[in-house]
């Protein structure tokens, strides 16, 4: 009976505000307050065992997300819906104001200022395209989605924005970008042998394309390849991020008691390599929790799009969890030395506005996707 009443309420328009707080996996939410609690034990030791500069506004930025995350969850997914494409061209209009006028820092040009705030388009541009992606397919049936004048479109949709973020350059959140967007085209149902060709393509190109990257995405290659070339320069950040990995053992070496941490041996302690703070001082055991409860997010959107009646739902459930997915998989490689060291901050965990607001503007349209995922959006297309 609770179901029956639950699945009323999500395909009335009308439903109080009440009734769909109610609604809210709170499970969910508390999740979310328990890695951003580890996100602020970790900062508060990279700050040198105080809450500045780094945990308090962590946690600042985080309790005004998590207000700004239910208040998003409340609005119709239909209405979102609507507005999808408007909100694809407000992203791209932003990648192209940082081209023209964005904020230079670290030898890239990726940031605008918004008033107090300092935003990064290019994290905000990966939901955006998630929701106008999720529109264009949402009705489309089986035998369109198959048609390759049907998929031009929403494929210039993604090549516009990775375009423009690599131009920036960044690389990592450029690759991102376009492996979020090929996520949606898979939900959707595009045949695998199109993506085959993609790949293939995209390995016949890879020596050219390596050849107009800038000098230092080439020497982080190569430093990937083998960090011991150059120890002191650019082999410098994994090398030390390894041995913190290393130093912490099975159960750490104590809170506040990390060595390459507080000694300043260990770079971006705060942002990139945060992850080896936490397994430094707490261990794999630490570790592997952190792991797990962020995994447990990445299970719970997938869940979300396997219980969602719409396409729609579907299709963002599924681009945001895969999303999330390549925030953590990209970071934790990338401080572990599987793949080049880039730009790639840990979710919920990390110092940074931009990757905090858009990774919880994303969970509040996840939430308003489970919130609403028996609403009825029409029949299919043809």
């Amino acid at each position: 009976m609770m179901v029956f009443e639950r699945r009323l309420l999500t395909r009335d328009r009308g439903a109080g505000l009440l009734e769909k707080l109610w609604l809210v996996p709170w499970s969910f939410v508390l999740l979310l307050c328990a890695i951003a609690a580890v996100g602020y034990v970790a900062l508060y030791s990279a700050g040198g065992g105080t809450p500045e500069p780094y945990a308090s506004k962590h946690a600042l930025r985080f309790g005004f997300s998590l207000v700004m995350m239910l208040s998003i969850a409340m609005i119709d997914i239909r209405l979102i819906a609507r507005f999808s494409w408007v909100g694809y061209a407000l992203g791209v209009a932003l990648l192209v104001l940082v081209a023209l006028h964005g904020q230079v820092g670290k030898g890239a040009q990726r940031w605008i200022e918004l008033g107090p705030i300092q935003l990064q388009p290019s994290e905000l541009m990966k939901i955006l395209l998630v929701l106008a992606l999720a529109q264009w397919f949402h009705r489309a049936s089986w035998e369109r989605v198959g048609n390759l004048l049907f998929l031009v479109p929403p494929t210039l949709a993604v090549l516009l924005p990775v375009g423009l973020i690599l131009k920036q350059p960044n690389l990592g959140t450029g690759l991102i970008t376009a492996m979020v967007g090929g996520a949606v085209f898979w939900a959707a149902g595009v045949r695998w042998w199109k993506f085959a060709f993609i790949l293939a393509s995209a390995a016949g190109i890879a020596p050219i394309a390596y050849e107009r990257l800038h000098d230092y995405q080439r020497a982080r290659i190569q430093t990937f390849l083998d960090p011991e070339s150059d120890p002191l320069g650019a082999g410098y950040n994994i090398i030390q991020s390894k041995i913190a990995l290393g130093s912490g053992g099975l159960w750490g070496k104590g809170f506040l008691q990390g060595t390459q941490g507080h000694l300043n041996f260990l770079p971006e302690k705060q942002t990139d390599f945060i992850f080896t703070m936490i397994s430094e001082e707490f261990g794999l055991v630490g570790a592997l929790g952190t792991l797990l409860l962020l995994a447990l997010v990445v299970f719970f959107a997938l869940a979300v799009a396997l219980r969602t009646r719409h396409q729609y739902g579907r299709l963002v459930a599924v681009g945001l969890g895969v999303n999330f997915f390549l925030y953590i998989f990209v970071n934790i490689a990338m401080v572990t030395g599987s793949i080049p060291v880039g730009g790639v901050p840990l979710p919920l965990i990390s110092h940074g506005g931009s990757a905090m607001l858009t990774t919880m503007l994303g969970f509040g349209l996840l939430l308003s996707v489970y919130v609403h995922r028996d609403a009825e959006f029409g029949a299919a297309r043809e």
